[in-house]
């Protein structure tokens, strides 16, 4: 069992940055796949940034050069550097836990709010 804890989103002008983090506890997080959604109103759940447990990352079209995805297996946390954000931006912001032993094995954290509003 994994429980994930988002923070770090909040109300940002265009083209500021936010730094998101996320912190793994109950188990052992080097062995978990880590990802980023977002989820804006009306819309479906969307991926948008993973790294894998061996550091290679994926990330949607749409944050490509603006957003970057890291991990410090030392502090069980994962974390989304947001640059140049835009207002489509605006979302709530998962995080998201897959275990690479087990594909079925899943967590989901509960979730922060970014705001991208002059």
């Amino acid at each position: 069992q994994v429980r994930l804890v988002e923070s770090g989103g909040g109300l940002v002008q265009p083209g500021g940055s936010l730094r998101l983090s996320c912190a793994a506890s109950g188990s052992i997080f080097s062995i978990f796949h880590m990802g980023w959604y977002r989820q804006a109103p009306g819309e479906q759940r969307e991926l948008v940034a993973r790294i894998t447990i061996s550091g290679t990352t994926r990330y949607a079209d749409s944050v490509k050069g603006r957003f970057t995805i890291s991990r410090d297996n030392a502090k069980n946390t994962v974390y989304l550097q947001m640059n140049t954000l835009k207002p489509e931006d605006t979302a709530v912001y998962y995080c998201n836990a897959e275990s690479a032993l087990n594909t079925d094995v899943r967590y989901w954290g509960q979730g922060t709010q970014v705001t991208v509003s002059s």
